[in-house]
């Protein structure tokens, strides 16, 4: 298994990176932004994609997106092919687009939003906290992009200042110190169950 920063000779992967993030937001029955493969492809040419290859098949992807002029980046799209996971990929990928992000974006705070409870966990352990979105990039390009979720009517029911997502945020400059301990899975369990009870409630 080879994870690299991706480049141009990757980007004949765009279209089953697109099928793959879609067919498991479906499984799941979770919301997404949903991605063109010109999108992914803009991104590989850029420099800011990680990709997972095993003897040429594609296995994982994840990739960079900088908001507000470089003050912030988040780390999106993250996905494993389902022929290799419950191999600890994701986690390797998270840590490869995270260092990637934070050297080449030293100054920038690193956010994600996401409804995967695995993915919490994985930000959690890299040394995100969980933030109200008024934290996050104000940039509306970026929360343009949560029209194609279909939960996309809870964020303008809330004026863009809640959602099913929990929005994490990675501040190089109020990094905890190295023996706190993350947050708990359950906690974010608990989270999650409030605001399925709170926003999709009939």
């Amino acid at each position: 298994m080879e994870i690299v920063i991706a480049d141009k000779s990757h980007t004949v992967y765009a279209e089953i990176i697109c099928e793959t993030i879609a067919d498991s937001a479906r499984v799941r029955g979770t919301g997404i932004a949903k991605r063109t493969p010109e999108y992914i492809i803009q991104r590989i040419i850029n420099g800011n994609a990680v990709i997972a290859l095993e003897d040429g098949k594609f296995a994982g992807f994840c990739y960079i997106e900088a908001w507000g002029h470089g003050k912030f980046v988040a780390n999106s799209g993250l996905i494993v092919h389902p022929d290799f996971r419950n191999r600890g990929l994701a986690k390797e990928i998270k840590h490869k687009i995270f260092n990637h992000s934070i050297t080449k974006y030293p100054k920038a705070k690193v956010f994600s939003i996401t409804t995967g409870l695995p993915v919490m966990k994985m930000n959690s352990d890299l040394g995100y906290k969980p933030v109200t979105f008024s934290e996050l990039t104000d940039d509306q390009t970026f929360w343009k992009g949560c029209q194609t979720c279909k939960n996309y009517d809870v964020l303008q029911r809330t004026e863009q200042k809640m959602c099913l997502c929990t929005g994490m945020l990675y501040d190089p400059d109020k990094q905890p110190p190295k023996d706190q301990k993350p947050v708990k899975s359950k906690v974010f369990n608990r989270l999650k169950s409030i605001k399925e009870h709170l926003f999709l409630k009939k």
